[in-house]
């Protein structure tokens, strides 16, 4: 007797089909589990048992065997508990094994016959869709979710016997998604009105978002860094509908989704500063996805960056570079998205106070280099836009009015965005490539520093409706290198 189930695992924030095959013959009753089950599809053995005999179902006496295929990839997690309960009541006879070849099943058994959430069950009805499936079976929990997108006809059940039941016909009939409705609009969340201040690094923060940018902010402690970094996320335009579908899909497969339909907003991530190489870009077994996956399309902020591990820190070159992280583990190589704006914020010195007038700083120009050094130069080199924020003065802390609104640079960046879309390439005058060239002598910047400011220049050219980039757009660019002049600074050179 051989039943079959179509299923789903998960690699990376990918769902893989996955095939459930349930023998049970003659011999020493027990259960076998053969395609490269972990310790939780090992242990599903016994949540199955428990839960079909509770849930007054007869637990066959005889040998089963369980086949995962394809048998050579590692297949983690619970969300193959209810495939595995309905291959074996299939190969007992009680449900047509013929109906359950059609569907795709997943869900978590709980011992007493009920059916648990699970991760990724949008990757997996995106998978569905692929592969041409027309029907899936999920957690009464997972419903809304598998529904967020166009895709196969979705059951949502509470216990294993709804689930039998879906498979035997007697259910009501499955719900299908209709095309989503996605509304653009400004992202909620903390607006930058409360900021005030600030201009230079309100400007940067504006150019950033315009030109998607990588930023980093230097300066001492309370000066507003990470309130301005927090603002970030709400004068960026709102993801499309293909964006937020893979936004979605992510969170859903990293567990992370606490309400049902499409994530509207940009991810934000703020990792603290012990956070291991692979809680940055994934790893594990599995592999799971790590924070740069998690920011995907969305902002990273790594507050006082400089505390980071350099090694850790040198982890993020390959997916800035790439837009992807690419995890080799034993016969699979594993590709997340990265597509993200980092924005990092840092104290100039060990003490913070370097550049401040009312308290001197106490740091050596060695102890200055060597806490910049943290900080690896190609990694610097990947921020565009590099910003010192000086501390506001009690006294004009408490006479400035209210910064303007997010919603009001939002505006502009979208118009920008779009100006840049229609007009992705500007030419550079003869006086603003004169004016950069000499910059770049002057300051002993990269190559990829000489491209940076090219790009910010251009976005800055952008914001101003200019066809072409001007000296004051190359100048402004050239400003935006706090840590190229800062690094002078601390050796005691000329920075004018």
């Amino acid at each position: 007797m051989l039943a079959r189930v179509q299923s789903a695992t998960l690699v990376g924030v990918e769902a893989i089909p996955l095939l459930v095959e349930c023998d049970i013959a003659r011999g020493l009753p027990g259960v076998h589990t053969v395609g490269l089950p972990d310790m939780a599809v090992r242990e599903s053995s016994e949540r199955v048992r428990a839960a079909l005999r509770n849930a007054g179902y007869e637990y066959p006496s005889r040998r089963i065997t369980i086949s995962l295929a394809p048998a050579d990839l590692r297949k983690e997690g619970s969300a193959l508990d209810l495939p595995i309960a309905l291959g074996i009541l299939a190969a007992c006879g009680r449900i047509p094994a013929a109906r359950l070849e059609r569907l795709l099943v997943l869900g978590e058994l709980a011992l007493d016959g009920g059916v648990r959430a699970v991760a990724g069950c949008l990757p997996a009805a995106l998978m569905a869709r692929r592969c041409g499936i027309e029907a899936m079976i999920v957690p009464a929990a997972n419903r809304d979710e598998a529904l967020a997108v166009p895709g196969p006809a979705v059951h949502g059940v509470a216990s294993v016997h709804e689930a039998a039941a879906v498979v035997a016909g007697d259910e009501a009939p499955p719900l299908r998604a209709d095309a989503p409705r996605h509304q653009a609009s400004i992202q909620e969340g903390p607006d930058l009105a409360d900021v005030r201040g600030q201009a230079a690094a309100r400007r940067a923060l504006e150019i950033a978002a315009a030109g998607g940018h990588h930023l980093l902010m230097v300066g001492p402690p309370g000066c507003g860094k990470t309130m301005l970094a927090r603002r970030l996320p709400g004068i960026l335009p709102p993801p499309d509908l293909e964006d937020a579908i893979e936004i979605t899909a992510i969170h859903s497969a990293a567990g992370l989704l606490v309400a049902p339909g499409l994530l509207r907003r940009r991810p934000f991530r703020a990792p603290h500063h012990t956070a291991s190489a692979a809680a940055l870009v994934g790893g594990g077994r599995g592999p799971r996805p790590g924070e740069v996956t998690l920011a995907h399309r969305g902002v990273l902020f790594l507050d006082e960056m400089a505390e980071f591990g350099r090694a850790t820190l040198d982890v993020l070159r390959q997916p800035l570079e790439d837009g992807q992280v690419v995890i080799a583990r034993a016969g699979r190589t594993v590709r997340m998205p990265a597509r993200f704006m980092l924005v990092g914020a840092m104290n100039p010195c060990v003490c913070g106070h370097l550049g401040r007038t009312d308290r001197p700083c106490a740091c050596t120009p060695a102890q200055v280099a060597h806490y910049r050094a943290r900080v690896s130069g190609p990694l610097l080199d990947r921020f565009d836009i590099q910003v010192e924020v000086a501390p506001l003065p009690l006294r004009d802390l408490a006479r400035a009015a209210p910064g303007e609104p997010s919603a009001a640079v939002a505006a502009r960046v979208v118009a920008a965005q779009g100006r840049r879309d229609q007009t992705p390439a500007s030419p550079v005058t003869p006086a603003a490539r004169r004016l950069l060239h000499a910059a770049i002598g002057r300051l002993g910047l990269s190559a990829r520093a000489h491209d940076a400011i090219l790009r910010v220049a251009r976005t800055v050219a952008t914001m101003e409706s200019s066809q072409a980039i001007e000296p004051p757009h190359v100048a402004e660019a050239v400003q935006y290198r706090a840590m190229d002049r800062g690094a002078m600074d601390a050796s005691g050179e000329d920075s004018d």
